[in-house]
């Protein structure tokens, strides 16, 4: 005769397994929420991928060195805006803080919202592009026919200097994509009526 009363270890091995696997999920599940945000703070102080550094500090001073800067704007489908940048280059001194404004506009009749992503090429350069004030990964709304200025601080490393593999590197590329961004529906507004529905 088979026993309906398994073995108290046997019970205690199964809870173990299941509480394990239910430790796992958990996790792989918190890691893939955590990825994207880990991944760009990665990115940000790494430089890795052409993706610019954040300082709050500029260099002491500028050193002799002068480097082109090229500025690229880009939006995706399904925003309504245009969005450039007010001068297509600059030139600077390695070490120089500079400012530079981009412009979007929502042609739209209504508010519409956006949010920027950016990299800068070449990539190797990412790590050395470092930018003080920027529009970026902050969402944007604009009212329809609204005009937003949009600056951008920003310096090139003096280390540049140090790298070998840059030695002959004279120009840098910023480029912005502008994303749209959708808005949760809001609940409809209740009428008041204690009416029950049909």
């Amino acid at each position: 005769m088979i026993s309906r009363n398994p073995n108290p270890e046997l019970k205690a091995k199964h809870r173990r397994v299941a509480l394990t696997c239910f430790v796992f999920v958990g996790a792989m599940v918190g890691m893939s929420f955590a990825a994207v945000p880990l991944y760009d703070l990665f990115c940000r102080v790494t430089g890795f991928g052409g993706t610019p550094r954040i300082s709050s500090t500029a260099p002491s001073a500028p050193i002799e060195r002068r480097m082109k800067i090229r500025f690229d704007a880009n939006v995706a489908p399904g925003l309504p805006w245009a969005f450039g940048p007010e001068m297509r280059e600059v030139e600077v001194a390695v070490g120089e803080t500079k400012l530079v404004h981009y412009a979007a506009v929502n042609h739209a009749k209504n508010a519409t919202n956006g949010t920027a992503t950016y990299n800068v090429s070449p990539p190797t350069a990412g790590y050395y592009f470092i930018k003080m004030q920027c529009f970026c990964f902050t969402e944007q709304t604009l009212s329809g026919g609204e005009k937003m200025d949009m600056p951008v601080a920003f310096f090139v490393d003096p280390e540049i200097e140090n790298d070998p593999e840059l030695k002959s590197l004279t120009t840098i590329t910023l480029s912005y994509t502008f994303f749209p961004v959708k808005k949760a529906a809001e609940p409809l507004a209740s009428t008041g009526s204690s009416r029950a529905p049909m």
